[in-house]
């Protein structure tokens, strides 16, 4: 199994400068088509809030969230504890050692497989968690993600003083495309129902809001640097990003996106829930 740098996650910070991961999961929960009694699972649930959202449609159903971060998983049970949500649960677990077996109709992830290189246990343990005619939903950074801001900071990387903190750094994300992920899933025998890269708009309101998501999301960039250092680091890349490419009329910033999104399915009779 890849060996997996652990990053210091800021959980209040993140939930606090995440808006655009939190409209790309509302969208792609109404692709869930939820009945109301299912059983789910989210993969990389966060500070809970999706999982919670969820679990609002689902009134006779359960969702359990998991994440591999501690911080996460404090912040969702303090915000959604299962004392007063009984429909919610909450574990920490890393997503390639998931030991469920036929539990669940609907696997979801929104915004977090990209953080794994090697997705064959993900997608093993994703078929072995679903009920046969169970579904899986996933949205993650894609082939070609963040191309732009990405370019900017390998420049930053290779200049100085930055250089030395980065002489052992590899490229820490697994953006994958349509057919790496048509591979994974045929090896598993689910049926596939759509596979494709989407272009988005990540959009942050002003330059401050995207100071905060670099800050809140680059971990494998921002936590190679001195504590002392971080804070210089994050706005010399704002910076080299906003000279290629400026703000917009209205003072917002933006960020070219490209996701893979995944529907697939267990083969079997899926029972009514």
């Amino acid at each position: 199994m890849e060996k997996v740098r652990s990053y210091n996650w800021n959980a209040k910070d993140y939930a606090s400068n995440s808006a655009a991961q939190r409209q790309w999961a509302d969208e792609l929960i109404d692709k869930l088509q939820l009945q109301g009694a299912e059983h789910v699972l989210d993969i990389g649930c966060g500070d809970g809030s999706v999982t919670a959202e969820i679990a609002r449609r689902l009134p006779q159903g359960q969702v359990t969230g998991i994440d591999s971060s501690a911080a996460m998983i404090a912040l969702a049970n303090e915000r959604h504890p299962p004392s007063a949500h009984p429909r919610l649960a909450w574990q920490e677990m890393d997503a390639r050692e998931l030991p469920f077996h036929e539990q669940f109709d609907l696997i979801f992830s929104n915004a977090a497989l990209h953080w794994i290189k090697d997705h064959r246990p993900v997608v093993a343990g994703i078929a072995r968690g679903l009920r046969p005619g169970g579904r899986l939903l996933l949205q993650m950074g894609g082939r070609g993600n963040a191309a732009g801001i990405l370019a900017v900071a390998d420049r930053l990387l290779a200049a100085a003083p930055w250089q030395e903190y980065f002489v052992d750094f590899a490229f820490p994300y697994g953006f994958l495309g349509v057919d790496d992920y048509t591979t994974l899933l045929q090896d598993q025998q689910l049926k596939i129902n759509r596979i494709e890269l989407l272009t988005k708009d990540m959009v942050h309101a002003d330059i401050a809001a995207f100071t905060a998501w670099i800050r809140t999301t680059w971990l494998p960039y921002t936590q190679r640097v001195p504590p002392s250092l971080q804070q210089r680091f994050i706005e010399q890349l704002v910076h080299a990003y906003l000279t290629t490419e400026p703000i917009d009329s209205a003072g917002r910033v933006h960020v070219a996106m490209v996701r893979l999104e995944v529907d697939a399915a267990k083969p079997g009779a899926r029972p009514r829930p």
